[in-house]
């Protein structure tokens, strides 16, 4: 006796071996023995043998015409070998019987299962809209087979080009043109990204990466929408003092200014003036939507994002030559012994005598420079006409006795042994780059007497604001690490906590109102303390526990580290261009991790080969290999050792790691089917005690 009989969607027959009421025990043509339920077994039969009927129902299933099985089926519920009967004749083989058991099956949009081989026929209206999805259903697979040909003969379809970037980091794995891809990579055995690369899909790549960035990031563009900058309401006193900006000279959002006051009293007061949007700009206003939506100013070579539009950065930027709204700090230390005294925050207008560019001072303000006695000498006509020597020398004072209290705090020195580099495209007029650009890499020496002074003086106004909110009850966005140990990291919070990479107490954001939107926060909330003092927690915008503060620090963590990696992976592009357009071959690198090295004279670090012996610090000379800017990939091999002896281990600046750019990760499976798994990577991002 054999049985045919249904076992989890799919059809078998084999021959009973034995059998109960309920169930039978049944083995199949491979040897495998089932328990087959007994409402289960769709057929009963003597001849022929399983796989003979099974070869001819399936044979037969083929040629049976659904619309006409579907004319002859019963309004009402059937069997299938009632329909069986009725399309072919009666008494019906046994082969038809189960031919018709399988064209049922297969076919649910005619016919609605209803049971184990009971079937009803499916409404006319229907039939026809499955119909007309299954054909809807061949032409997209037409025309995702035209697709996958175009991309194999090296032609990009319009339509893949236009969703690129969807297709290869937020991919529908469901739609025609990423199947297209797909299809295309498994037939020419061609990885994705070079498939679309040879195809043509990718313009250019500084393009690939600047165009990636906004489909992340700002999908619907940079612009911004009509905005006006509101007015400040208050009457603000003008502070009696002439202060002064240092910042480089693309800088536009110009956030802080400093002054010096009782030079020779004894008692010197240190102004530290930031720019006061947030005396106009009012939480959920039309300025505040957009510059919570941004979170941050973007920068990159050439080129920046702002977080404001430029006319109302302009209306409150500390721009020279006028008297600008501001929150001030201003601190006095004992001018002999640089002993803290005294903190005040007052909301005022204050006078900017002059705007100080960094890179062209540099020369000028040197650490000799400062350090020479220079009564009543001012900087060199054409810098900065009124900037008295006296004031830029006791802040370079102040600035290492302040850097030198926080070390002890820390327990090790700031190590700054390696320059910031400084990226110039040649004949730029700032507008969005094109990745052609002849591009300049200069050096600047981190630490320098310019920077360590505004350095020095925004720490001590982000601490001090910091522990004065705490003071007084008021929450405020604040960043923190509990310890140097390695694997700690900062970390963003609304507690004021210790900042143990900085050697603070308390540590808040809060300097650079224009361009960071905690600081922004921060501001508003030093604003409330200024004007309200002890009861500041009731005026405050933000309230202890405050869910908008938990979720603007989410924002700006994914944001913020976005728009880092973003400016690391186009200083790398730029980096890997400078190479190209140099023609330079080879470069001389110190080894710092497994078989990465450093360039000495540029932004670079690549793998190599043959460094797996070199000890940490190992001067050597890199022969480059071929470079991708798409990957912004490069790799070296060392040809020569410079040095003789193992150089001693030189300790590794702060929370300074630098990861190799490498091969991108796409949101792409070739290997599977549309619900395959996909890849998503993310730059890491640092602190350290810079503002």
């Amino acid at each position: 006796m054999f049985v045919l009989f249904e076992e989890a969607g799919k059809f078998l027959a084999g021959r009973v071996l034995s059998e109960a009421e309920a169930s039978a025990q049944v083995e199949l043509d491979s040897g495998k023995r089932v328990k087959v339920k007994a409402a289960n077994i769709l057929l009963r039969f003597e001849k022929p043998q399983p796989a003979a009927l099974m070869d001819a129902a399936r044979a037969q299933a083929a040629e049976i015409d659904v619309d006409l099985a579907w004319e002859f089926a019963p309004e009402d519920e059937f069997g299938f070998a009632e329909l069986a009967g009725e399309y072919f004749s009666k008494p019906t083989p046994l082969e038809q019987q189960a031919a018709m058991l399988l064209r049922l099956f297969e076919t649910p949009h005619y016919f609605r299962r209803a049971g184990k081989g009971r079937f009803r026929k499916a409404p006319a209206e229907i039939v026809q809209q499955a119909l007309a999805a299954i054909e809807k259903k061949k032409q997209i697979q037409a025309q995702i087979d035209t697709w996958a040909a175009e991309l194999g003969r090296g032609e990009c379809p319009a339509p893949v080009r236009e969703q690129l970037f969807r297709i290869l980091f937020k991919p529908d794995k469901n739609a025609p043109e990423y199947k297209a891809v797909v299809e295309a990579s498994r037939a020419t055995q061609t990885a994705p990204l070079d498939l679309l690369q040879k195809a043509g899909a990718i313009d250019s790549p500084y393009q690939f990466h600047w165009k990636r960035f906004l489909f992340d990031n700002f999908p619907k563009g940079t612009g911004f929408p009509a905005l006006e900058a509101p007015a400040i309401a208050d009457e603000l006193p003008v502070a009696p003092v002439r202060a002064f900006s240092i910042d480089d000279s693309q800088t536009t959002e110009i956030d802080d200014a400093l002054s010096v006051q009782g030079l020779g009293s004894g008692k010197v007061t240190v102004g530290i003036h930031i720019a006061a949007p947030g005396l106009a700009l009012k939480p959920s206003g039309a300025v505040d939507a957009v510059a919570r939506q941004r979170l941050s100013t973007v920068y990159m070579p050439g080129y920046k994002i702002t977080m404001l539009p430029d006319d109302v950065v302009q209306s409150y930027t500390l721009q020279e030559g006028r008297n600008c709204p501001a929150v001030s700090l201003y601190v006095t230390f004992d001018e002999v012994t640089l002993e803290l005294q005294a903190s005040e925050t007052k909301l005022e207008q204050v006078p900017i005598a002059v705007n100080l560019r960094h890179d062209q001072l540099d020369s000028v303000v040197t650490e000799d420079w400062l350090l020479t006695s220079g009564t009543g000498q001012t900087l060199p006509q054409g810098h900065a006409d009124g900037v008295a020597h006296a004031d830029l020398a006791f802040l370079f004072r102040l600035a290492r006795h302040l850097k030198a209290a926080r070390e002890v705090v820390r327990g090790k020195p700031e190590n700054f042994n390696r320059p910031d580099y400084n990226f110039r495209l040649a004949d730029h007029d700032g507008s969005e780059p094109s990745g052609v650009e002849a591009v300049q890499i200069s050096t600047r020496q981190r630490g320098a007497p310019l920077d360590l002074i505004v350095a020095e003086a925004m720490i001590l106004a982000n601490s001090t604001w910091g522990g004065w909110l705490a003071e007084l009850g008021v929450p405020g966005i604040y960043r923190s690490q509990a310890s140097l140990a390695p694997g700690v990291k900062v970390r963003m919070g609304t507690k004021s906590l210790p900042h143990a990479g900085i050697g603070v107490k308390s540590y808040a954001w809060s300097t650079s109102p224009l361009r960071r939107y905690t600081d922004l926060v921060n501001q508003w909330q030093i604003i409330a303390c200024a004007r309200h003092g002890r009861t500041a927690a009731l005026a405050a915008p933000f309230k202890p526990k405050d869910a908008e503060l938990f979720s603007i620090i989410s924002g700006f963590d994914a944001a913020y580290s976005a728009y880092n990696g973003h400016q690391a992976g186009m200083e790398r592009f730029w980096t890997l261009r400078y190479l190209q357009q140099n023609n330079i071959t080879e470069l001389t690198a110190t080894a710092f991790k497994d078989t990465l090295v450093r360039a000495d004279d540029l932004p670079l670090v690549l793998p190599v080969l043959g460094g797996q012996a070199l000890p940490r610090g190992a001067h050597v000379r890199v022969k480059l290999g071929e470079i991708d800017l798409i990957t912004l990939d490069v790799a070296g091999t060392v040809v020569e050792r410079l040095d003789s002896a193992p150089p001693a281990a030189a300790e590794e600046e702060d929370g300074d790691e630098e990861p190799v750019a490498g091969p991108i990760a796409i949101a792409m499976d070739i290997a599977s089917e549309p619900d395959g798994e996909t890849g998503d990577s993310a730059p890491a991002s640092s602190d350290n005690p810079t503002p």
